[in-house]
Protein backbone atom coordinates (compact mmCIF):
# COMPACT_ATOMS: atom_id res chain seq x y z
CA UNK A 1 0.00 0.00 0.00
CA UNK A 2 1.77 3.13 -1.15
CA UNK A 3 -1.35 5.21 -0.63
CA UNK A 4 -4.78 4.60 0.79
CA UNK A 5 -6.70 4.36 4.01
CA UNK A 6 -5.74 2.94 7.38
CA UNK A 7 -8.06 2.32 10.31
CA UNK A 8 -6.75 3.04 13.81
CA UNK A 9 -8.20 1.72 17.07
CA UNK A 10 -7.46 3.73 20.20
CA UNK A 11 -6.95 6.79 18.01
CA UNK A 12 -7.28 9.20 20.94
CA UNK A 13 -4.32 7.60 22.76
CA UNK A 14 -0.96 9.37 22.75
CA UNK A 15 0.34 7.04 20.05
CA UNK A 16 -2.89 7.43 18.10
CA UNK A 17 -2.68 11.21 18.23
CA UNK A 18 0.94 11.16 17.08
CA UNK A 19 0.13 8.69 14.29
CA UNK A 20 -2.72 10.87 13.05
CA UNK A 21 -0.37 13.86 12.96
CA UNK A 22 1.89 11.86 10.64
CA UNK A 23 -1.11 10.97 8.48
CA UNK A 24 -2.02 14.66 8.21
CA UNK A 25 1.53 15.33 7.04
CA UNK A 26 1.34 12.75 4.22
CA UNK A 27 -1.07 13.74 1.46
CA UNK A 28 -1.11 10.15 0.18
CA UNK A 29 -2.75 8.81 3.34
CA UNK A 30 -6.20 8.83 4.90
CA UNK A 31 -7.25 7.45 8.26
CA UNK A 32 -10.39 6.29 9.97
CA UNK A 33 -9.81 7.18 13.63
CA UNK A 34 -11.91 5.06 15.97
CA UNK A 35 -12.71 6.05 19.55
CA UNK A 36 -15.11 4.63 22.14
CA UNK A 37 -16.64 7.87 23.40
CA UNK A 38 -18.20 10.71 21.39
CA UNK A 39 -16.37 13.33 23.48
CA UNK A 40 -13.03 11.79 22.46
CA UNK A 41 -13.63 12.92 18.87
CA UNK A 42 -12.85 16.51 19.89
CA UNK A 43 -9.31 15.50 20.90
CA UNK A 44 -8.41 14.22 17.43
CA UNK A 45 -6.48 16.29 14.87
CA UNK A 46 -8.81 17.91 12.37
CA UNK A 47 -8.19 17.19 8.71
CA UNK A 48 -10.29 16.26 5.68
CA UNK A 49 -8.15 13.11 5.51
CA UNK A 50 -9.16 11.97 9.01
CA UNK A 51 -12.60 10.43 9.53
CA UNK A 52 -13.54 10.01 13.20
CA UNK A 53 -15.77 7.04 14.06
CA UNK A 54 -17.29 6.13 17.42
CA UNK A 55 -17.22 2.35 17.86
CA UNK A 56 -18.25 -0.10 20.55
CA UNK A 57 -16.31 -3.30 21.08
CA UNK A 58 -19.51 -5.05 22.12
CA UNK A 59 -21.11 -3.98 18.85
CA UNK A 60 -19.24 -5.84 16.09
CA UNK A 61 -21.25 -4.07 13.39
CA UNK A 62 -19.84 -0.68 14.43
CA UNK A 63 -16.32 -2.07 14.11
CA UNK A 64 -16.98 -3.71 10.76
CA UNK A 65 -18.38 -0.46 9.40
CA UNK A 66 -15.34 1.48 10.64
CA UNK A 67 -12.78 -0.96 9.23
CA UNK A 68 -14.49 -1.53 5.88
CA UNK A 69 -12.25 -0.50 3.01
CA UNK A 70 -9.13 -0.06 5.12
CA UNK A 71 -5.96 -1.32 3.51
CA UNK A 72 -4.39 -1.75 6.95
CA UNK A 73 -5.75 -1.88 10.50
CA UNK A 74 -3.56 -0.44 13.27
CA UNK A 75 -4.63 -1.82 16.64
CA UNK A 76 -3.48 0.46 19.46
CA UNK A 77 -6.26 -0.03 22.00
CA UNK A 78 -5.15 -1.61 25.27
CA UNK A 79 -4.47 -0.92 28.96
CA UNK A 80 -1.58 -1.13 31.43
CA UNK A 81 -3.61 -0.08 34.48
CA UNK A 82 -6.71 -2.07 35.33
CA UNK A 83 -9.79 -0.43 36.84
CA UNK A 84 -13.08 -1.46 38.35
CA UNK A 85 -14.62 -1.46 34.88
CA UNK A 86 -11.81 -2.91 32.73
CA UNK A 87 -9.34 -5.70 33.37
CA UNK A 88 -6.55 -7.10 31.21
CA UNK A 89 -8.75 -9.81 29.78
CA UNK A 90 -11.27 -7.31 28.43
CA UNK A 91 -8.94 -4.40 27.72
CA UNK A 92 -6.12 -6.28 26.00
CA UNK A 93 -7.34 -9.71 24.91
CA UNK A 94 -11.04 -9.39 24.09
CA UNK A 95 -10.68 -6.07 22.28
CA UNK A 96 -8.01 -7.67 20.09
CA UNK A 97 -10.24 -10.67 19.43
CA UNK A 98 -13.14 -8.43 18.37
CA UNK A 99 -10.96 -6.19 16.17
CA UNK A 100 -9.47 -9.21 14.41
CA UNK A 101 -12.93 -10.69 13.81
CA UNK A 102 -14.06 -7.42 12.25
CA UNK A 103 -10.87 -7.21 10.17
CA UNK A 104 -11.48 -10.72 8.84
CA UNK A 105 -15.12 -9.91 8.08
CA UNK A 106 -14.14 -6.95 5.89
CA UNK A 107 -11.11 -8.74 4.39
CA UNK A 108 -8.56 -6.26 5.71
CA UNK A 109 -5.24 -7.13 4.06
CA UNK A 110 -2.90 -6.31 6.97
CA UNK A 111 -2.96 -5.69 10.71
CA UNK A 112 -0.32 -3.82 12.71
CA UNK A 113 -0.50 -4.60 16.42
CA UNK A 114 1.50 -2.51 18.89
CA UNK A 115 2.57 -4.69 21.80
CA UNK A 116 5.21 -4.47 24.53
CA UNK A 117 8.63 -5.93 25.27
CA UNK A 118 8.25 -9.08 27.35
CA UNK A 119 4.80 -10.00 26.06
CA UNK A 120 4.39 -13.74 26.60
CA UNK A 121 1.24 -15.87 26.98
CA UNK A 122 3.17 -18.00 29.50
CA UNK A 123 4.28 -15.05 31.65
CA UNK A 124 3.18 -15.08 35.30
CA UNK A 125 2.84 -11.29 35.01
CA UNK A 126 -0.82 -10.71 34.20
CA UNK A 127 -0.19 -7.70 31.96
CA UNK A 128 2.55 -9.39 29.93
CA UNK A 129 0.42 -12.54 29.78
CA UNK A 130 -2.53 -10.58 28.34
CA UNK A 131 -0.35 -8.90 25.71
CA UNK A 132 1.12 -12.29 24.83
CA UNK A 133 -2.37 -13.73 24.46
CA UNK A 134 -3.30 -10.81 22.21
CA UNK A 135 -0.19 -11.45 20.11
CA UNK A 136 -1.20 -15.10 19.78
CA UNK A 137 -4.64 -14.08 18.54
CA UNK A 138 -3.00 -11.88 15.91
CA UNK A 139 -0.63 -14.65 14.85
CA UNK A 140 -3.49 -17.17 14.54
CA UNK A 141 -5.97 -14.79 12.87
CA UNK A 142 -5.19 -15.80 9.31
CA UNK A 143 -4.48 -12.14 8.46
CA UNK A 144 -1.05 -10.92 7.39
CA UNK A 145 0.25 -8.96 10.36
CA UNK A 146 3.15 -7.13 11.94
CA UNK A 147 3.51 -7.16 15.72
CA UNK A 148 5.73 -4.37 17.06
CA UNK A 149 6.94 -4.78 20.64
CA UNK A 150 7.87 -1.48 22.21
CA UNK A 151 9.76 -0.19 25.30
CA UNK A 152 9.15 3.03 27.23
CA UNK A 153 7.66 5.48 24.74
CA UNK A 154 8.62 9.13 24.98
CA UNK A 155 6.55 11.87 23.41
CA UNK A 156 3.91 14.44 24.32
CA UNK A 157 1.04 12.75 26.13
CA UNK A 158 2.63 9.31 26.46
CA UNK A 159 2.48 7.78 29.94
CA UNK A 160 6.27 7.52 29.97
CA UNK A 161 6.68 11.11 28.82
CA UNK A 162 4.29 12.45 31.45
CA UNK A 163 6.02 10.48 34.22
CA UNK A 164 9.46 11.64 33.13
CA UNK A 165 8.42 15.31 33.03
CA UNK A 166 6.77 14.97 36.44
CA UNK A 167 9.87 13.40 37.99
CA UNK A 168 12.28 15.81 36.31
CA UNK A 169 10.30 18.88 37.43
CA UNK A 170 10.59 18.16 41.15
CA UNK A 171 13.31 19.24 43.54
CA UNK A 172 13.39 15.75 45.01
CA UNK A 173 11.93 12.50 43.74
CA UNK A 174 11.77 8.91 44.97
CA UNK A 175 12.25 6.37 42.22
CA UNK A 176 11.58 2.65 42.39
CA UNK A 177 14.91 0.96 43.03
CA UNK A 178 16.56 4.35 42.76
CA UNK A 179 15.83 4.33 39.04
CA UNK A 180 18.69 1.88 38.42
CA UNK A 181 16.79 -0.15 35.81
CA UNK A 182 18.12 0.40 32.28
CA UNK A 183 15.73 1.38 29.52
CA UNK A 184 15.81 1.76 25.72
CA UNK A 185 13.35 4.69 25.32
CA UNK A 186 11.75 5.00 21.89
CA UNK A 187 10.64 8.28 20.35
CA UNK A 188 6.92 8.00 19.65
CA UNK A 189 7.48 9.58 16.22
CA UNK A 190 9.88 6.75 15.36
CA UNK A 191 7.18 4.25 16.30
CA UNK A 192 4.71 6.11 14.07
CA UNK A 193 7.12 5.99 11.15
CA UNK A 194 7.55 2.25 11.70
CA UNK A 195 3.79 1.69 11.82
CA UNK A 196 3.24 3.60 8.58
CA UNK A 197 6.10 1.73 6.91
CA UNK A 198 4.36 -1.53 7.82
CA UNK A 199 1.10 -0.20 6.36
CA UNK A 200 2.65 1.14 3.16
CA UNK A 201 5.00 -1.78 2.49
CA UNK A 202 3.27 -4.79 4.09
CA UNK A 203 5.09 -8.10 4.36
CA UNK A 204 3.21 -11.37 3.88
CA UNK A 205 2.65 -13.70 6.82
CA UNK A 206 3.08 -12.73 10.45
CA UNK A 207 6.25 -11.17 11.82
CA UNK A 208 7.15 -9.98 15.31
CA UNK A 209 9.54 -7.03 15.57
CA UNK A 210 11.15 -5.56 18.68
CA UNK A 211 11.74 -1.86 18.19
CA UNK A 212 13.67 0.08 20.82
CA UNK A 213 15.45 3.40 20.97
CA UNK A 214 19.13 3.89 20.04
CA UNK A 215 20.53 4.29 23.58
CA UNK A 216 20.40 2.33 26.82
CA UNK A 217 20.08 4.53 29.90
CA UNK A 218 19.28 4.09 33.58
CA UNK A 219 15.98 5.75 34.41
CA UNK A 220 17.61 7.96 37.06
CA UNK A 221 20.05 9.27 34.44
CA UNK A 222 17.14 9.93 32.10
CA UNK A 223 15.47 11.96 34.87
CA UNK A 224 18.65 14.01 35.37
CA UNK A 225 18.95 14.55 31.61
CA UNK A 226 15.37 15.82 31.39
CA UNK A 227 15.79 17.95 34.52
CA UNK A 228 18.83 19.60 32.94
CA UNK A 229 16.79 20.43 29.85
CA UNK A 230 14.18 22.02 32.10
CA UNK A 231 16.83 24.01 33.98
CA UNK A 232 16.08 22.06 37.14
CA UNK A 233 18.20 20.17 39.66
CA UNK A 234 16.55 17.11 41.10
CA UNK A 235 17.72 14.95 43.99
CA UNK A 236 16.98 11.27 43.38
CA UNK A 237 16.14 9.05 46.31
CA UNK A 238 15.18 5.39 46.33
CA UNK A 239 12.10 3.40 47.23
CA UNK A 240 13.01 -0.30 47.37
CA UNK A 241 11.13 -2.28 44.75
CA UNK A 242 10.27 -4.99 47.28
CA UNK A 243 8.70 -2.42 49.60
CA UNK A 244 6.66 -0.82 46.82
CA UNK A 245 5.53 -4.28 45.69
CA UNK A 246 4.46 -5.21 49.22
CA UNK A 247 2.55 -1.94 49.60
CA UNK A 248 0.85 -2.47 46.24
CA UNK A 249 -0.13 -6.03 47.22
CA UNK A 250 -1.69 -4.78 50.48
CA UNK A 251 -3.49 -1.93 48.67
CA UNK A 252 -4.86 -4.49 46.22
CA UNK A 253 -6.85 -6.05 49.06
CA UNK A 254 -9.11 -2.98 49.18
CA UNK A 255 -8.97 -1.56 45.65
CA UNK A 256 -8.75 -2.66 42.04
CA UNK A 257 -6.11 -1.46 39.61
CA UNK A 258 -3.64 1.33 40.15
CA UNK A 259 0.01 0.57 40.86
CA UNK A 260 -0.11 -3.21 41.24
CA UNK A 261 2.82 -5.63 41.65
CA UNK A 262 2.41 -6.54 37.97
CA UNK A 263 2.69 -2.90 36.90
CA UNK A 264 5.71 -2.34 39.14
CA UNK A 265 7.43 -5.35 37.56
CA UNK A 266 6.74 -3.99 34.08
CA UNK A 267 7.93 -0.43 34.67
CA UNK A 268 11.14 -1.50 36.44
CA UNK A 269 12.09 -4.24 33.97
CA UNK A 270 15.38 -4.05 32.10
CA UNK A 271 14.69 -3.23 28.44
CA UNK A 272 16.92 -5.11 26.02
CA UNK A 273 16.54 -6.90 22.70
CA UNK A 274 18.66 -9.40 20.81
CA UNK A 275 18.12 -7.53 17.55
CA UNK A 276 16.60 -4.11 17.05
CA UNK A 277 14.11 -3.93 14.17
CA UNK A 278 14.85 -0.35 13.11
CA UNK A 279 16.67 -1.43 9.94
CA UNK A 280 14.05 -4.05 9.09
CA UNK A 281 11.30 -1.47 9.45
CA UNK A 282 13.25 1.23 7.60
CA UNK A 283 13.33 3.64 10.55
CA UNK A 284 16.19 6.01 11.35
CA UNK A 285 16.08 6.29 15.11
CA UNK A 286 16.01 9.71 16.75
CA UNK A 287 18.94 10.25 19.16
CA UNK A 288 17.77 10.10 22.77
CA UNK A 289 19.05 13.62 23.45
CA UNK A 290 16.79 14.97 20.69
CA UNK A 291 13.80 13.01 21.98
CA UNK A 292 14.29 14.39 25.49
CA UNK A 293 14.74 17.91 24.14
CA UNK A 294 11.48 17.65 22.16
CA UNK A 295 9.63 16.29 25.16
CA UNK A 296 10.88 18.96 27.53
CA UNK A 297 10.15 21.69 25.00
CA UNK A 298 6.58 20.43 24.65
CA UNK A 299 6.24 20.10 28.41
CA UNK A 300 7.44 23.66 28.98
CA UNK A 301 5.19 25.20 26.33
Amino acid sequence: MRSGSIAITGANSAVGQALLTHVVGDEMLRAVATVRRPEAVDSLPRSPRITPRVIHYRDPASLRDALAGAEAVVHLAGILFESRTTDYGRGNVETTRVVLAAARAVAAPHVVFVSVLGADPDSPNRYLHSKGEAERLVAESGIDATIIRTPLLLGPGTAGGRALLRDASRSSVRLLGGGAHRLRPLDVDDLCRAILACCQEPVGGVRTCELVGPSAVAYRDLVHQAAGRLGNAVAVRSTPVWLATLAARVAGLVRTGGLTPDVIEVITAEESVDENADAELGVTLTPLSETVAKLCGAGAS
